[in-house]
């Protein structure tokens, strides 16, 4: 099941629309931050703020690759135990995949650094037309708590 179903229709704790502009990357990052903090989930922090970085700018490239101009969305649900969902919704066509990467490259880490720290991940189409959700939920057995 992808937690759009889950996330949008009841209201997240969090929702943040931007266009997709490399720039925003970093305002975003931020707002989770604040998000985190004001939680008092420092335990968090580090683990949530990567993943939001590479999730987010791989929506905005795919986006700026396609010539897509619709808002990316960013929403964060805080789940039971003190788990959060966050879920990154574009409009850009295709789904991120695995590649093969060199060990010099400076990119294709992406979904690596997603199963290494996040506790569940996944990709959701938003139906018939472009676009999908990617989303990671994060908790404090993520890594090193195990």
């Amino acid at each position: 099941m992808c937690p759009i179903t889950t996330v949008v229709p009841i209201r997240p704790d969090f929702s943040l629309g931007f266009l997709p502009v490399p720039s925003l990357v970093r305002e975003v990052r931020a707002a989770v931050r604040a998000l985190l903090v004001t939680a008092h989930r420092d335990d968090l922090v580090d683990d949530t703020l990567l993943l939001t970085s590479e999730v987010v700018t791989n929506a905005v490239n795919a986006c700026r690759g396609s010539s897509c101009t619709a808002l990316v969305t960013v929403y964060a649900k805080w789940m039971y135990g003190g788990a959060l969902l966050v879920l990154v919704r574009d409009y850009a066509p295709g789904v991120p995949h695995q590649r093969a990467w060199a060990v010099d490259a400076e990119g294709g880490r992406g979904l690596d650094l997603i199963r290494g720290c996040a506790t569940h991940w996944g990709v959701c189409r938003h139906g018939s037309g472009p676009g999908k959700a990617v989303w990671f939920r994060v908790a404090a057995t993520a890594r090193g708590a195990q």
